[in-house]
Order: C-alpha cells, then sequence, then structure tokens
C-alpha cells in the first residue's frame, strides 16, 4: 500500500507543482541538444582517429 501510495503522490506533485516547458522550447531545447550530440560525437572519433595514427606510427617506428 505504501508504494501505491508513493506512486500517486508522485503523479499528483508532477501535475500540480511542476512547471512544464511550453511546446515550442521543448522543440528547440531538443534541436539544440542533437547538434550538440552531432558535434561532440564528431569531435570524439576524431581525437580517437588521432591517437590511432598516433600509436600506429608509433609503433611502426618501435619495430
Amino acid at each position: 500500500m505504501k508504494v501505491f501510495n508513493y506512486i500517486s503522490e508522485a503523479f499528483e506533485e508532477l501535475k500540480t507543482n511542476v512547471t512544464w516547458p511550453e511546446w515550442a522550447e521543448v522543440q528547440r531545447l531538443t534541436v539544440v541538444v542533437a547538434v550538440f550530440s552531432v558535434l561532440f560525437s564528431l569531435a570524439t572519433w576524431g581525437v580517437d582517429e588521432v591517437f590511432a595514427k598516433a600509436l600506429a606510427g608509433f609503433f611502426s617506428y618501435i619495430k
């Protein structure tokens, strides 16, 4: 019974006390997050490629 009471109180809190953003703001922020995610993944890929080539060159130099 405590679990049911907790869940119903949580939903009531979400309905009455939470200020939800407008739909236009949600769309704008979703685009910002998507663009940042793509840029961050490209930067991570680029750093990975640079380090992979550096390590390959280092190990070929050792041979």
